[in-house]
């Protein structure tokens, strides 16, 4: 019976020995996987930074905050060109490089990868962590790297699951920069087309209007235009935005429901919406469900929404709200087609621009409707309106509607606000109207800062 016993023991003790070499081999193995796909990422970021890379308006004010500690938060929509431009500003740095929007790196351990990223890269202190919200438990790891002196640059594609986990884990300790598919700065850089004297000679104005109109079609999705892809890439990337970042992230049921609703919003842009409405007129059984794939648009940066300036309350939040598409081109591939709107496309621009300094400015941008008219948007600062903007497409003084320009001289009174501008297609003045000062701007000038 002893001996029996003795034996059970010793079998144990032989099956805990197996399992843990079993353990320790599956522990190298994983690695050895890991270095192997940080190894390839290493590869594919010196081949990427080899290639002639577009300045982004952003990269001055990331640059800044490069030699702090502070975490770094680049976020935006995807195939912005977020890690393009993380890579360009690590360009001549030291620094560890690993991409989680990659199958292998879904069921990757954490604590473990640090050893392998030494491995591939050496002792390094700065690390760029491209779509980390793809990992669990990757807010604490990052908040353990910070603890421990790294410096952090993290990028994600998805607004509010990045901010929310931020905000309770590294509690200040960050900054956050959001990037969006190329300005039409950036897209006359990408052009390599020479302003120069442009305020000066009409033909080169001219020239530019007609690039002006051809951003309008493509839009500014960096690889798209780069590569010379064909319009199916931008279809492939909508999909690719609503089943991994809306329909899969929210266990949605009805994807198909889901993307028509987004197709559909993108249809309408610089135009009001009700989600009441919306949910009649594509047959959605409760306003909450279209409401809460709304949210999810914007948190994937699909899409933006307006609301209502009111000074009551109740006002604003009974009033319709606008929506605002992130890529004309990617609209004009996945809408619903309606008649050509030129000054739909334009005032989308704008909001396009003030979106993007209010970002950075700390301003905010909304509507204004009153008994004489509409407001295209109110820029607010604070408790401050800083100005009122018209956007409309006219060539020639005569072609501006009278009632745009009634509009906002009411909103001056009723907002108190002096700063008044109409953004035009190609006619440049500035006016004084019932004793306020009125300039009118061409779209082109205005995009590219005035010059």
């Amino acid at each position: 019976m002893k001996s029996l016993l003795k034996s059970d023991v010793l079998e144990n003790k032989k099956i805990c020995i197996e399992q843990k070499i079993y353990k320790l081999f599956s522990v190298l193995n994983n690695n050895m996987g890991v270095v192997d796909v940080l190894a390839r990422q290493k590869q594919e970021i010196k081949d990427k930074l080899a290639r002639d890379i577009v300045e982004r308006d952003i990269e001055g004010k990331i640059a800044k905050s490069m030699n702090k500690s502070i975490v770094k938060v680049v976020t935006g929509i995807r195939r912005s060109g977020k890690s393009t431009l993380a890579l360009l500003l690590l360009k001549n740095r030291m620094f560890g490089y690993v991409n989680f929007d990659e199958e292998e790196m879904l069921g990757v351990k954490l604590d473990s990868l640090l050893s392998g990223i030494k491995e591939v890269y050496g002792d390094v202190k700065t690390l760029l962590l491209d779509e980390v919200q793809n990992i669990k438990g990757w807010e604490l790891w990052v908040n353990s790297l910070e603890r421990r002196g790294y410096n952090l640059i993290i990028t994600g594609s998805n607004a509010q699951l990045l901010s929310k986990e931020l905000a309770t884990h590294l509690t200040g300790r960050y900054l956050e920069f959001e990037v969006f598919p190329f300005s039409f700065n950036e897209y006359l850089r990408w052009k390599k087309f020479d302003l120069t004297d442009i305020k000066y000679l009409r033909e080169k104005q001219g020239s530019v209007k007609r690039v002006l109109r051809e951003y309008f079609e493509r839009g500014g999705f960096p690889e798209y235009l780069v590569e010379g892809l064909s319009k199916d890439y931008l279809l492939t990337l909508f999909r690719a935005i609503i089943y991994n970042d809306v329909v899969k992230r929210w266990k949605i049921k009805h994807a198909a429901r889901a993307e028509g609703l987004a197709r559909y919003l993108l249809s309408i842009y610089a135009r009001e919406f009700s989600a009441s409405r919306l949910r009649k007129i594509l047959g959605f059984n409760s306003t909450l469900t279209v409401l809460n794939y709304i949210k999810y648009f914007k948190e994937a940066f699909l899409l933006f929404e307006v609301e209502m300036f009111s000074f009551k309350a109740k006002d604003f939040m009974k009033a319709p709200k606008k929506v605002y598409s992130i890529d004309l081109g990617l609209s004009d591939v996945v809408g619903v087609k309606t008649s050509e709107n030129t000054g739909l496309k334009m005032e989308n621009l704008v909001f396009l621009s003030l979106k993007r300094k209010g970002f950075r400015e700390n301003k905010e941008v909304f509507y204004f409707k009153h008994s004489t008219g509409e407001v295209d948007f109110v820029v607010k600062n604070g408790l401050n309106i800083k100005q009122l903007i018209q956007v409309t497409y006219a060539s020639a003084r005569d072609e501006i509607n009278n009632r745009e320009i009634k509009a906002l001289l009411k909103a001056s009174e009723l907002l108190n606000c002096k700063d008044l501008l109409i953004i035009t297609w190609d006619y440049e003045a500035e006016e004084e109207i019932k004793s306020k000062k009125i300039r009118f701007v061409p779209l082109w000038k205005w995009l590219l800062g005035n010059l």
